[in-house]
């Protein structure tokens, strides 16, 4: 496998689960949370600023004041002079970038398919899931009522949205943004997982065919 992959995804649709499944097919990295704490030692800031900020754009201009006093790496004055929030996804932009060029892999959400546009290696997958299927999965998942689910549903992916169009020229979850996009609803998590496997392997097949470099294009 030569591909960097980076899965989008609805909150409750398995994503991570499924992003996983696929690395271990495949035998390479899949990155998900463990993405801020590599950002968090690259760029300096501490790794709390990076959970609170984490695909959640902020305007409070208060809290990033506040959460300025606990930044330092970057030393620019134009860096040192932008909100907080700004600052983790630049940290995180180019750490996604760092983890790409060491290899194939697969990156969970957090604008990845953004950051890596310019790579030819590159296969941007999206994963729904119908209502039911979400909310069922976040109720077993944090022990909530259908409810209190379907509501931390909505707001994670009113938030992902929010993050994604505000930092990015696309729109999430727009068919158009993606090479490959899956409801898991209806294979479920280890047949998308499966579904996934097969494409890269026929996307790679065909490049192989084409003469395609997996190197990044200069």
């Amino acid at each position: 496998m030569n591909s960097v992959i980076t899965i989008g995804r609805q909150f409750g649709s398995g994503g991570r689960e499924i992003g996983q499944m696929v690395s271990e097919k495949f035998g390479i990295k899949c990155y998900d949370k463990e993405l801020l704490a590599r950002a968090a030692k690259d760029s300096g800031l501490c790794e709390e600023v990076f959970e609170h900020h984490d695909e959640m754009p902020t305007n409070s201009f208060l809290y990033n004041l506040v959460m300025d006093t606990y930044s330092f790496g970057y030393n620019s004055s134009a860096y040192m002079d932008m909100p907080v929030s700004h600052k983790v996804f630049l940290a995180q932009f180019d750490t996604i970038k760092k983890l790409a060029d060491e290899g194939p892999c697969i990156i969970v959400g957090r604008c990845a398919d953004y950051a890596l546009s310019d790579r030819e290696d590159l296969i941007r997958i999206f994963i729904s899931a119908d209502e039911e299927t979400k909310t069922k999965r976040v109720m077993e998942r944090f022990d909530l009522t259908e409810s209190q689910a379907h509501d931390m549903c909505v707001k994670k992916d009113k938030q992902r949205k929010s993050y994604y169009d505000y930092y990015s020229s696309k729109k999430w979850g727009n068919v158009n943004t993606y090479d490959l996009s899956i409801n898991s609803t209806i294979l479920g998590i280890e047949g998308t997982a499966d579904l996934i496997i097969q494409y890269v392997r026929d996307v790679e097949a065909c490049r192989e065919a084409n003469g395609y470099n997996h190197h990044r294009s200069v």
